[in-house]
């Protein structure tokens, strides 16, 4: 991540239920990179940044909420330690593909951004 501290001021000016929405997002376009070999190390940063989205998010992320983002960021984790043995394993690809798909829609939905009742993080 090249600009930390600015991807952090902007990221902060948020409010939490964003903050889920932009970590998200992030891992929606984990999941639609994955699709091309090509893409390894746009994925891999995307993942880093991840896990900084989670760190900023969190503290003011209700108990339960904080629970769920120590479990996506261990997984994120575990990941980036063995990107290259993933990334050179079509089905593991395929596998962080589709898990960051579903951490995405989980904490999409958590956000309240798609409905009218928002979950206060």
């Amino acid at each position: 991540m090249k600009n930390a501290s600015g991807l952090r001021q902007q990221f902060l000016r948020g409010s939490p239920a964003v903050r889920l929405g932009g970590l998200a997002a992030n891992l929606a376009r984990v999941q639609s990179f994955s699709d091309h070999e090509g893409h390894g190390e746009v994925v891999r940063q995307l993942l880093e940044e991840s896990k900084w989205l989670i760190e900023w998010t969190a503290p003011e992320a209700q108990p339960a909420v904080q629970a769920l983002l120590v479990d996506c960021q261990r997984n994120l984790a575990r990941w980036t330690l063995s990107w290259a043995g993933i990334w050179s394993d079509p089905e593991r690809r395929k596998s962080v593909s589709t898990e960051a798909g579903e951490w995405s829609r989980h904490l999409l939905e958590l956000s309240g951004l798609l409905s009218d009742s928002r979950v206060t993080t």
